[in-house]
């Protein structure tokens, strides 16, 4: 399932991928996968993500 509670997230900090993977130390492939709902991040990265947008894990991650 693609995420784009992530993708608006970024995008609401003016964040490319490519800023946010170096913020969070993967790539920007990385990035791009999970918002396609391709690949399933760690706890680890989805925590990293969140304190970076200054969201919560429910409120990225969640499905409703």
């Amino acid at each position: 399932m693609k995420n784009l509670k992530l993708k608006s997230a970024r995008a609401a900090l003016d964040l490319s991928q490519q800023d946010l993977a170096e913020k969070v130390s993967v790539s920007r492939q990385t990035i791009s996968a999970i918002e396609k709902g391709d690949y399933n991040p760690t706890i680890n990265l989805c925590r990293a993500i969140c304190k970076v947008l200054g969201k919560t894990l429910d409120e990225l991650f969640w499905e409703e």
